[in-house]
């Protein structure tokens, strides 16, 4: 009935309802439709009622609400609190996982900067305990940077339940905010535990203390910046950059990377509102004003103690009360995030909602169904006055039936006997006492499908239909299946078969950034046999185009499912059309109508249908369908739970051998007139009514003359036609390992150039970054005769190489997910091998770094002022270019290696705080411990450290330091860093850009984390 409400309005679909024989079909447009209505007795009725004004007396005083939200603050508190702590729960791998982090980190952390090491002799040693200060502080705020993530994927529903007023922002927020609390106590208490008295800090039980709440404060202030991060972007690439940006800021403004006393006075404002200033600043006062620290090495140069010179030589307060005023500023800025996280969760809305995409066509097609104008403007399909036809016509519609395309193919059936599916055993259910090793989830289904034929696969849930299926068409990644499966009559070959096959999955998956033509002509182009032209392969995308009624929709984004882009109905016929372009025989549909209203399930069966009707083998599984779709079908094949089949056969006409066939099963009831065939047969075969009846309705089946006929039938097309020869393709893949990288590689500039979320942003965020340092440090690179001159140039370039490059591998990885996805059906297709696809994934990332590179490199390198000769500028460019890229490569390959980005970003993060460590600035090569040091050469931003210092100042010998000591001893003697092995170094940083890329292709190929 639905369906009929909505074909009868429409333009296309309308004629077939005709009922005035003796008059020719003219269109009623839905403006006619309305005033009939109202000159109907219903709407005359209902117009005379509403002319009437209402009577307020007779209102009861409970009909219209006078609170806002249905239950009080403290019930909405309550709830909100309940729900966070059962998310909290449900996440507990997320918080068990940043513990274990910084066990390791901390194991890592203390062995080393090991107090046996760590000696108070000189103001250098100061230098090594502030870097390990340092590190605490920056691993607790890199620490809260799984909030950004966590908070993100939770905002889509609070903007659902806010503005259905499920409750206010700030009983959403305040659990979020109060409930982390304790869990910042805890990893703070495993840190300093850890971490405290193994490196050698001051053994002051108080200022052990007074350590602890800094880090806590830090933790619960990095915790309160990033859900507000997060409330700003609101979508994951936004706010990762945001979150970046924001760490950067506050870590090169914190006054460690570059002192006090240097940074230039229009950046001032920015060291006094960077919270991690104050944090280092308490810290420092707190270790170095400290017993442990009260001596004077050398009276004839000065009269400080040793704490307090180390705290002059990097700017830092030699107030004692800087303590407390570091406190106080943490506590603030904690309260102040957290109420800035309440307010843009209650002031901002979603940055995109799901929308349709509505062509100029469409919108002329609803103006002529609603008006009548311009009928002439759209060709209605078929001759005005054809009469309504039966049965599937009314699915079907006006379309033409066509057989034949530009390009031919060979129908085929496909035959399966006695097919077994089986797992192993579930531990849980081993747990139960069953002893087996296997669960049979298929039992023997036998079945054939036949071109021109289309066959509906139901069942109840847990009958196997998706299973069956995935058997069929090759894509199950486990288990154990046994059996014969035949094509015309031969064995099938899984390599061959995936040529002639197609397989519609449930969750349309496509890449997001290409056009509906886009999509289609690619996958053509991977598909179809090498021998078809260019020209050819385009005319048969604009036929299936035509076939499943994208034309109007060529040029519209795909986009993602429930954000941008095609609606449900629009993807759907998309995953149709994609796979219809390959010209395959045997086409599997999963769910093809499922999530769609009446009116887009008619559109997609008639696409469906149409595809029958030009000769394929079409099969589908379907959940209790419409009676209008359901007819639309012509054979069933219907299983029971447990995997086993009781009804193969025709439906015929209104279901009518369907219907005879279990109302001759003593004690099935009746079918009710007009009741939906498809819901009676699924409610009389449940197993309670097997239960009820006392019969097994595959048994009942295996012994009717149905089974005996089908089992007739399969021997029959088991058998290969006379003259006929078994599929066989020269090559795997239809296309050649350069045509598929050049296929991808097209896939993937198309989408990199739609996607300015990722492409234009990471280009954005670096010209800011560059700018922000290039000011920060102007003519810095330049100032070479004190050691915090020098330690101010290597800041600048440990900054811009930790987060520049965590920036670009952070972004990298959700765009590298979802083409994942995509890649699993691409490859499962037989599009194309791994391999062309990691290069086109590699390769599409080098111009967009080398652009970055320049963008950087030419404002930093002449705004801080390094020396401008041709060797130094070029080293300089060489070591970002490559650094940037083993970067965004090793993004990439975490990805590859883990089951998704939210773990990818997990463990990149873990290995980003490492590299911290060994990168040479927190603690120089030669200081750390001989049972560490092999890691640093293992290091990559080592490396790159290596190489920008060495290349920079490895080769100074005109300039001394304040001590008399020239640059060149000095950073051989305190960095370990020679010029004369630059080589060497660029050498190891290319290889880990390359080793990197590799492990991604690598993984890509090896690990497959879709499970089927």
């Amino acid at each position: 009935m639905f369906l009929l409400n909505w074909q009868v309005t429409s333009r296309k679909d309308q004629h077939q309802y005709w009922c005035r024989r003796d008059e020719p079909y003219r269109y009623i447009s839905v403006n006619d439709f309305s005033d009939a209505f109202k000159e109907f007795h219903v709407g005359r009725n209902l117009g005379s009622e509403l002319r009437v004004p209402f009577d307020r007396s007779r209102n009861h005083p409970a009909a219209l609400t006078t609170s806002k939200y249905g239950i009080s603050k403290m019930e909405l508190i309550k709830a909100c609190f309940s729900r966070e702590w059962l998310l909290m729960k449900r996440n507990s791998f997320v918080y068990i996982f940043k513990v274990l982090q910084l066990i390791i980190l901390g194991t890592i952390g203390m062995t080393v900067f090991l107090r046996t090491k760590m000696h108070r002799r000189s103001v250098e040693d100061g230098a090594i305990f502030l870097g390990a200060m340092f590190l605490g502080l920056v691993t607790h705020l890199f620490n809260g940077f799984a909030e950004l993530a966590m908070s993100i994927a939770k905002l889509p529903i609070f903007y659902k339940q806010r503005d259905l007023l499920f409750y206010p922002s700030w009983a959403y927020a305040l659990p979020t905010w109060l409930l982390k609390i304790p869990i910042s106590f805890l990893e703070c208490a495993v840190w300093i535990c850890m971490t405290y008295y193994v490196m050698g800090f001051d053994p002051n039980v108080e200022r052990f203390f007074r350590h602890y709440l800094l880090l806590v404060l830090i933790s619960q202030m990095a915790s309160g910046l990033f859900r507000l991060l997060a409330a700003l972007g609101r979508e994951m690439v936004v706010a990762d950059t945001f979150g970046s940006f924001a760490q950067l800021v506050l870590l090169v403004l914190g006054g460690f990377l570059i002192a006090r006393d240097n940074i230039k006075k229009w950046w001032i404002w920015g060291y006094w509102s960077s919270p991690l200033m104050y944090a280092q600043n308490a810290i420092a006062v707190n270790e170095f004003l400290g017993h442990s620290w009260n001596k004077v090495v050398d009276p004839t140069q000065s009269n400080d103690t040793l704490g307090v010179q180390v705290l002059k030589l990097r700017g830092i307060f030699v107030d004692a009360n800087w303590y407390w005023i570091g406190v106080g500023a943490l506590l603030g800025y904690i309260m102040l995030f957290n109420i800035l996280f309440i307010l843009f969760l209650d002031w901002l809305d979603p940055l995109g909602k799901g929308q349709a995409v509505v062509s100029e066509e469409e919108l002329r097609e609803k103006h002529v169904n609603r008006t009548g104008e311009n009928v002439e403007l759209l060709a209605l399909g078929t001759d005005a006055q054809n009469s309504p036809s039966d049965g599937r016509g009314e699915i079907i519609g006006a379309e033409t039936r066509k057989r034949g395309m530009v390009l031919p193919f060979t129908p085929l059936s496909i035959t399966f006997d006695n097919i077994r599916y089986s797992v192993d055993m579930p531990q849980e259910m081993k747990e139960k006492g069953i002893t087996e090793d296997r669960l049979l989830l298929l039992k023997g289904v036998s079945g054939a499908f036949r071109p021109g034929v289309l066959t509906a696969l139901m069942g109840v849930s847990g009958a196997g239909k998706t299973t069956l299926m995935d058997v069929l068409a090759g894509r199950k990644t486990g288990g154990y299946i046994e059996g014969d499966i035949s094509i015309s009559g031969y064995p099938k070959k899984q390599e061959t078969f995936a040529r002639i096959a197609g397989y519609c999955e449930q969750n349309d998956i496509h890449s997001p950034h290409v056009t509906v033509y886009e999509s289609l002509l690619y996958s053509a182009w991977l598909r179809l046999p090498s021998e078809v032209d260019s020209e050819a392969r385009k005319m048969f995308v604009e036929e299936v185009m035509e076939l499943v009624e994208l034309t109007s929709l060529r040029g519209a984004l795909v986009g993602l499912p429930g954000v941008n882009g095609l609606s449900t109905e629009q993807r759907k016929r998309l995953t149709i059309a994609v796979e219809l372009v390959a010209n395959p025989s045997i086409i599997f549909m999963d769910e093809p109508t499922s999530g769609l209203d009446a009116r887009a399930a008619a559109i997609v069966m008639r696409t469906v249908r149409n595809t029958v009707d030009t000769g394929r083998t079409v099969v589908c599984t379907i959940h209790q369908p419409s009676i209008d779709i359901f007819e639309a079908f012509d054979e069933l094949f219907l299983m029971k739970r447990g995997g086993e089949e009781i009804y193969v056969g025709p439906l015929g006409h209104n279901s009518c051998h369907l219907i005879d066939y279990f109302e001759g099963i003593q004690g099935v009831r009746k079918i009710k007139d007009g009741y939906n065939p498809a819901t009676w047969m699924l409610e009389v075969t449940t197993l309670a009514q097997e239960d009820i009846l006392g019969i097994n309705f595959a048994e009942v089946y295996k012994n009717s003359d149905l089974y005996q006929r089908n089992k007739a039938l399969i021997s029959e097309l088991s058998t290969p036609p006379p003259g006929s020869k078994d599929l066989h393709f020269p090559t795997q893949f239809s296309q050649s390992f350069f045509t598929q990288c050049m296929a991808c590689l097209w896939k993937q500039h198309k989408s990199y150039w739609r996607n300015p979320s990722y492409t234009a942003t990471r280009i954005f965020f670096t010209t800011v970054i560059a700018l922000i340092f290039g000011t920060i440090f102007l003519n810095l690179g330049k100032k070479i005769n004190k050691r915090q001159d020098l330690f101010n140039s290597l800041g600048s370039m440990y900054a811009a190489v930790l987060f520049i490059g965590i920036q670009n591998g952070q972004t990298v990885q959700p765009i590298v997910d979802v083409e994942r996805t995509v890649f699993y059906r691409e490859k499962a297709a037989g599009m194309y091998s791994a391999l062309p696809y990691a290069f086109a994934q590699v390769l599409i990332e080098i111009p967009h770094i080398f652009l970055q590179t320049v963008v950087y490199g030419l404002i930093v390198y002449s705004l801080i002022g390094f020396d401008w000769t041709a060797a130094k500028f070029f080293w300089y460019m060489f070591f970002m270019f490559f650094t940037f890229m083993y970067f965004t490569f090793y993004g990439m390959m975490a990805v590859a290696m883990t089951p998704n980005s939210d773990i990818a970003a997990i463990v990149s993060t873990a290995f980003y705080c490492i590299w911290n460590i060994f990168a040479g600035f927190l603690i120089p090569r030669p200081r750390i411990p001989i049972w560490w040091r092999w890691y640093s050469w293992a290091c990559p931003v080592a490396w790159t450290l290596y190489g920008l210092v060495a290349s920079q100042y490895g080769d100074i010998t005109y300039a001394t330091l304040e001590d008399g000591e020239v640059v060149q001893d000095y950073i051989r003697r305190y960095f370990g860093f020679r010029h004369d092995y630059l080589g060497y170094v660029a050498t190891a940083v290319v290889g880990f850009a390359v080793l990197f890329a590799f492990v991604f292709a690598f993984s890509i190929k090896v690990f497959n984390f879709q499970r089927r």
